[in-house]
């Protein structure tokens, strides 16, 4: 896995943070290298299931999927050292279910205001960044669309196999499908 572009963006956004108090231009810095962050892996989860799919189609993805795509997140935020996550209230992985009163109600934030991009809070010694992730290409829906009309059957079963309990079905192009979740730590 390459994390070139990666480490060149925090090298940009890290020169521009400096340790003085938490002013406006330090929380626009942040909120960009959030950005940043969620939008490099956002392209590499993407590039990497799009290799599964020319490999061995979208039943070959849900595998790959279902094997890969927590370690990947979790190699970036041991790249980045922060705490990188994909949140959503239709999960097909576990990991991935809103686990927090804050997670749900920010998300429920998100499925109100659909102009709302992402968004930045404090907790405790961190900062949360939140960033809306919508189905945007087409081939998305081969794994997440309508069951009936847009998943193969042999794609379903797989899902059905490999994720019981899947609930990220039925979407339609460009809704909401959950969120990046960043946690970076106050430097004080």
């Amino acid at each position: 896995m390459n994390f070139k572009i990666l480490t060149l963006l925090l090298g940009l956004t890290a020169t521009s943070c400096q340790q003085t108090t938490h002013n406006e231009r330090e929380i626009a810095d942040l909120k960009n290298q959030a950005d940043s962050i969620a939008t490099v892996s956002q392209m590499v989860l993407l590039q990497n299931v799009a290799t599964a799919i020319q490999k061995g189609g979208t039943e070959y993805a849900v595998d790959f999927c279902h094997v890969k795509a927590i370690p990947i997140t979790d190699s970036l935020s041991k790249e980045v050292r922060m705490s990188i996550q994909r949140i959503t209230d239709k999960n097909r992985n576990p990991k991935n279910n809103l686990k927090t009163k804050t997670d749900r109600s920010i998300f429920d934030e998100f499925k109100r205001k659909q102009e709302l991009s992402d968004t930045l809070l404090t907790q405790n010694e961190q900062y949360v960044y939140y960033k809306r992730i919508n189905l945007a290409m087409p081939t998305c829906m081969k794994c997440h669309g309508n069951p009936t009309t847009d998943i193969e059957e042999k794609t379903l079963q797989k899902i059905n196999t490999s994720y019981p309990n899947d609930k990220a079905v039925g979407y339609k192009l460009n809704d909401l499908r959950g969120l990046w979740k960043i946690k970076i730590d106050k430097i004080n």
